[in-house]
């Protein structure tokens, strides 16, 4: 009997990592998660993550499963290398993932950041299906991008090209957690939209039920939910927003000429909110050559965790490559 094939997406996050078994056609079988402790070695998490993953895979290989390779999302990972480096809310500095992973598992693996991962998730199992020319903009604690030409992951020179997040918006805008000014993701994130709805506060007289509600406990679903009521803040703060995001995106049409632009992530559950004024601004300040011919969609990575579901999608990318 055939074996029914596996790959096993893994998910870094700086609090919790998250791991699943998926198939060729993106159903994820069995998953589950671990605390990263970033504080200890990346080997240690690795370890950890050996022990439950084989304590799942004794009832799929009962079932006739068998596991292929690993593909992993995580934060400043570098696809040449091998290697997450420097990497935000992770106490790792520069630590070759690829090489502790296949010394544990001994399975080929690959990495890539966690929105390149969810590109070619996109592309095999979600909304990008068919498509060769596309961007992914994840929309979370910060703007991640993936780009897609020819079918193939853009990832440059040095594997970390396409960083749309930290274009600049405004050179004398908000401070970035990169170190510079006016970043696109300052603006359009969770946290970029928190601090419009603050800057919207503290310039404007009208009420809204966001005054009540502090800084840290504030979040982007509140700032939705605000808006399905009317709160004019919330409104304004999701028209600045998209008017920041379609300009920019604008840019990116320029220079790659996609067939669609993917929205994903946290604040893209906010639907029209965000999708309606980022389509008409982007329509707004596009090049008359590629007005009205760029999609502007929702992700529909859906079955199970996302990030997990990238993952994977990038091994069964780079095994059939092997073929």
């Amino acid at each position: 009997m055939n074996k029914k094939e596996l790959t096993l997406g893994i998910d870094i996050g700086g609090t919790n990592s998250a791991f699943g078994f998926v198939d060729r056609n993106g159903e994820c079988i069995a998953e589950a998660s671990i605390p990263t402790l970033s504080e200890n070695p990346a080997e240690d998490l690795f370890k950890r993550i050996k022990d439950k993953v084989d304590e799942i895979y004794k009832d799929l290989i009962k079932k006739d499963y068998k596991l292929l390779g690993i593909g992993i999302g995580a934060p400043n990972a570098n696809y040449y290398k091998g290697t997450v480096e420097l990497p935000p809310n992770l106490k790792w500095e520069i630590v070759n993932i690829v090489e502790i992973s296949e010394k544990i598992f001994s399975l080929p693996t690959v990495i890539t950041n966690d929105a390149n991962a969810a590109a070619i998730g996109e592309m095999k199992f979600g909304a990008a299906k068919g498509m060769k020319d596309f961007i992914v903009i994840t929309l979370g604690t910060g703007l991640g991008s993936g780009v897609v030409v020819n079918g193939e992951l853009v990832y440059g020179a040095d594997g970390f090209a396409g960083e749309i997040g930290h274009t600049i918006y405004d050179y004398n805008g908000r401070e970035c957690g990169c170190g510079r000014r006016g970043c696109l993701e300052t603006y359009a994130s969770a946290p970029g939209i928190k601090r419009t709805v603050f800057e919207l506060l503290a310039n404007s007289n009208n009420p809204s039920e966001l005054r009540k509600v502090s800084f840290e406990q504030l979040t982007a679903k509140m700032i939705s939910d605000a808006a399905l009521k009317g709160d004019k803040i919330a409104l304004q703060a999701f028209d600045f927003t998209g008017k920041v995001l379609g300009l920019k995106l604008a840019d990116s049409v320029a220079h790659l000429s996609p067939e669609a632009i993917i929205l994903f992530g946290g604040l893209a559950l906010a639907g029209d909110f965000i999708f309606a004024p980022t389509k008409k601004y982007m329509e707004e300040n596009m090049l008359n050559i590629f007005k009205n011919k760029v999609k502007l969609i929702p992700s529909k990575l859906t079955k199970g965790n996302t990030a997990v579901l990238g993952a994977a999608a990038l091994i069964w990318n780079e095994l059939e490559k092997m073929k």
